[in-house]
């Protein structure tokens, strides 16, 4: 008697809802938590057939389910969980997760379902898939902004290049950009960048395929964007005279490994970076920051334009007179027509398609690199990769 009444109480408590039919699924009893989630009392639903608390089409199905199932012994729902929707008295619907037992009792069988609801959860879900499609749109939207003024910027600075009085609206006009760019931009798109994060984190319980790639989408377009403001703010500076080398001995090899490594994070699927060092030698007198940028970009620029499963080789060498960085791909190459262009600003090759890119990186490259006293040169044949290499005298 005593372990019948802690049983009743348990299951008078329990939060989930719990409901038992016979064979021929006619409601025996449901515990408090169950008739508030269909707005019942045990009066109203007692004796009924469970049908009443579903909605079409498992209203008519059920009890040719259980019908299968006593004559076949195939289980659909019974020993598993499973989603469904349920008819409230007032009737609307909503969703819980649905658990059937069975269970043999005084010589006849009784099926008893557990109902945990989950109309809070799905509420969540969808509000979380409405955020994430105002956040892409949000992106979207300034995606679009900044291309146009980026466009309005190229085509203001090829019709300001005739004249001295033209160069300087056009430095005007770019230094109005860069002030916006950074101003107007870079906070918003840390907010982007930052409340993707948090959906991502939030949505992980509910395991959305759907959210997962949407704030994929968001996270990749701010990352495009950051890397055109990144650009744009580096050639301002250089244009400005306000980058000056600081020569400092450093260790060639760490710097490069600690590239391979952060750039590796970015590669394509099964896209390899294979990083060598010759030489007995490994510290230089460069400027550690700007050789670095040279290097990201260039490895940057190789993952862009090689494919998937594919290896970028990463090289240096020190020896008596030069310090050399070589960088190569196996990627699509650039058009021999377009070699002579390659380091204009704003030049980008014609079979790059739809790569994102400014055209800027190769420029900048190729200014960090006079300024510490270096040269850039490039082979590259068209569907057969491309070899950069950066060379300065010890």
């Amino acid at each position: 008697m005593e372990n019948a009444r802690l049983l009743n109480a348990i299951i008078e408590t329990a939060i989930d809802g719990i409901i038992t039919i016979d064979s021929r699924g006619i409601i025996e009893s449901l515990n408090p938590a169950a008739l508030k989630l269909f707005g019942y009392t045990q009066e109203e639903v007692q004796g009924r057939n469970i049908s009443v608390l579903m909605p079409e089409p498992d209203k008519t199905n059920h009890d040719q389910y259980i019908a299968r199932y006593q004559h076949t012994g195939e289980k659909k729902i019974i020993g598993k969980g499973r989603e469904v929707k349920g008819l409230k008295k007032d009737g609307s619907t909503f969703p819980f997760r649905l658990a059937v037992s069975e269970v043999q009792y005084e010589n006849r069988i009784i099926y008893t379902g557990f109902i945990h609801d989950l109309t809070k959860e799905k509420e969540a879900e969808e509000r979380l898939r409405e955020y994430a499609y105002e956040l892409e749109e949000l992106v979207a939207q300034r995606t679009k902004s900044l291309q146009k003024t980026v466009a309005a910027l190229s085509e203001a600075k090829e019709e300001v290049s005739l004249s001295l009085e033209k160069e300087k609206e056009l430095n005007q006009l770019k230094s109005r950009f860069v002030s916006m760019a950074s101003h107007e931009f870079r906070t918003p798109l840390s907010s982007v960048q930052l409340s993707s994060s948090l959906i991502e984190k939030y949505a992980e319980p509910f395991q959305n395929k759907n959210i997962t790639k949407h704030v994929g989408k968001i996270k990749n377009a701010v990352g495009n964007l950051t890397t055109i403001l990144n650009d744009f703010l580096s050639l301002e500076r250089l244009e400005a005279g306000r980058v000056e080398p600081t020569f400092t001995a450093f260790d060639l090899v760490k710097l490069s490994e600690e590239v391979t490594e952060e750039m590796q994070m970015i590669a394509k699927q099964d896209q390899n970076i294979i990083y060598q060092h010759t030489g007995l030698q490994s510290t230089v007198l460069l400027d550690l920051n700007l050789l670095k940028n040279c290097m990201l970009n260039l490895i940057s620029n190789a993952i862009k334009y090689s494919g998937e499963h594919t290896f970028i080789e990463f090289n240096t060498e020190i020896n008596d007179k030069q310090c050399v960085v070589t960088i190569k791909d196996n990627g699509i190459g650039i058009p021999e027509s377009d070699h002579k262009h390659l380091f204009q600003p704003f030049f980008r090759a014609h079979n790059t398609g739809s790569i994102p890119g400014t055209g800027l990186g190769l420029n900048i490259v190729l200014r960090y690199a006079s300024l510490m006293k270096g040269e850039l040169y490039f082979e590259s044949i068209i569907n057969k990769g491309t070899t950069f290499v950066l060379s300065f005298n010890r």
